[in-house]
């Protein structure tokens, strides 16, 4: 060693750390970036998304595409079977004007199909919170305890009291004509119905579309039925019936399916004009909710007094926005501290105390101090086991006995050397310190008190407090 104590440290040199390593023991450092996750992919309803969330649809999908079977077949054969017969004997319009319908049915299906109907969100958990909190307010309830908020608010709509129902799915209060959909598990806005046949709720934002559907449909119906029924009768009398049957099967099989599906096709589209004319949904006629059988006074606050301005809001107005917002990004969350490594968290020690027991020499596998590494105030390496204490020196207690100038530290019988690889002493294998002033703490009770891992609180304050009274002498 050079004089001075600084020779060795001139030949040291720093190395550069890879930081390219592949050691398993970095892995856990490296914080994967996740991708950002759209709102469709955590959308509380049950409800399917295709196409990155831009076409939602409800979960029962099988009766959707038995309607897109019977519509596509049905169609195929006849531009396939009776479109060249008729377009030669009657007309070439015939197979244009029902391709038109053809691609109209089509547009609007998948139009109400795919859109949303109008769901409103959920309330967030402060939002619930904060509206549960204004109604034990306003009922004067101060009381601490949870208590289900009212089912129902009174508002005032045209003069007619219109009750506003609470879900306690969505934690909402829902607007007027809104109603909760048990398929869905969703609120629509102007909740009409939930149709199985187009895979999806009607309501606000598709009523329009679904209107049309069922308008166009019928009319393509009507038109494959009697122009199937006017191929078979143009073939009959040339050929004869059988033979037209023989020559063209694929309109025997048109003409039935087309017969039983036009009844309630039309009666479908009737009802829905009668509802468009009042200005009422399916929900509300099934309830009887305006129903003149309620009372006089009751009438629909929602109906403009006149057929064709009902007809113009219902059809022709602006199609409201989507309040989902299906496809935009979800805010990430509050980043969560990571949970210690050493072990010490999971028998109910906080972040705070396993740093307090990292910094402690007692509670890690390393050997003990020998009586030979302690020295007396003054002399060097008294505050080598106080200096790893991260979490600062704490103050002794005022109350605590000094021990006498007579008693030193070497007197302390050293640990033995067999224990080195344990964590803790256990109160046997632990000496007793021999010649200890009389009415010292220390004379009555072994050299380490060993606890549990339950009790690691305790543990570490002792630790602590032995070495302060080793410095203190």
């Amino acid at each position: 060693m050079s004089p001075g104590g600084g020779g060795p440290m001139k030949d040291c040199e720093y190395s550069q750390i890879s930081t390219h390593s592949s050691s398993p023991m970095e892995s856990p450092h490296k914080k994967k970036k996740t991708p950002a996750r759209r709102k469709w992919e955590v959308f509380p309803g049950r409800n399917k998304f295709f196409c990155n969330g831009r076409v939602m649809m409800a979960r029962q999908t099988g009766v959707f595409c038995l309607t897109l079977v019977l519509i596509l077949v049905t169609s195929g054969l006849f531009f396939a079977f009776d479109c060249p017969y008729l377009a030669v004997r009657i007309t070439p319009a015939i197979p244009v004007v029902g391709g038109v319908l053809f691609f109209f049915v089509m547009g609007t299906l998948l139009r109400t199909s795919f859109s949303d109907p109008g769901v409103l969100p959920r309330a967030t958990p402060d939002e619930a919170a904060d509206l549960e909190r204004q109604i034990d307010i306003a009922n004067g309830s101060s009381s601490g305890g949870y208590r289900s908020p009212p089912r129902t608010k009174e508002v005032i709509i045209n003069g007619q009291t219109v009750k506003l129902k609470y879900c306690f799915t969505c934690k909402i209060f829902r607007p007027p004509r809104a109603s909760h959909c048990s398929l869905c598990d969703n609120c629509v806005e102007r909740f009409d119905h939930h149709c199985p046949w187009v895979g999806n709720c009607v309501g606000k934002r598709n009523y329009r579309f679904f209107y049309m559907f069922i308008l166009s449909l019928s009319f393509l119906t009507v038109f494959i039925f009697a122009f199937v029924i006017t191929h078979v009768i143009l073939r009959s009398q040339q050929t004869g019936f059988l033979n037209a049957i023989k020559d063209s099967p694929a309109s025997v099989l048109e003409a039935v399916v087309c017969f039983f599906s036009v009844w309630s096709i039309v009666g479908l589209l009737g009802f829905h004009t009668y509802l468009i004319s009042s200005n009422q949904t399916t929900n509300e006629d099934i309830k009887g909710s305006w129903s003149n059988k309620r009372g006089k006074e009751n009438y629909n606050p929602y109906s403009h007094g006149n057929i064709f301005t009902n007809c113009c809001v219902a059809l022709c107005g602006p199609v409201s926005p989507s309040l989902i917002d299906r496809r935009g990004y979800v805010q990430p969350d509050t980043p969560q501290p990571a949970a210690p490594s050493n072990g010490l968290a999971t028998y109910g020690a906080t972040a705070s105390q396993s740093d307090m027991a990292a910094a402690t020499p007692l509670l890690q596998s390393e050997p003990s101090l020998a009586s030979d590494e302690l020295h007396l105030p003054g002399k060097p390496g008294l505050g080598t086991p106080c200096a790893s204490l991260t979490l600062g020196q704490p103050t002794p207690p005022s109350s605590m006995p000094n021990l006498s100038a007579e008693a030193g530290l070497t007197d302390i019988l050293p640990l033995k050397e067999e224990h080195v690889g344990h964590q803790f002493l256990t109160p046997e294998e632990a000496p007793s310190p021999p010649r200890l002033l009389a009415g010292s703490p220390l004379a009555h009770s072994r050299t380490v008190h060993v606890l549990g891992l339950a009790s690691q609180d305790a543990l570490h304050e002792d630790s602590v407090r032995g070495l302060v009274k080793l410095s203190s002498v």
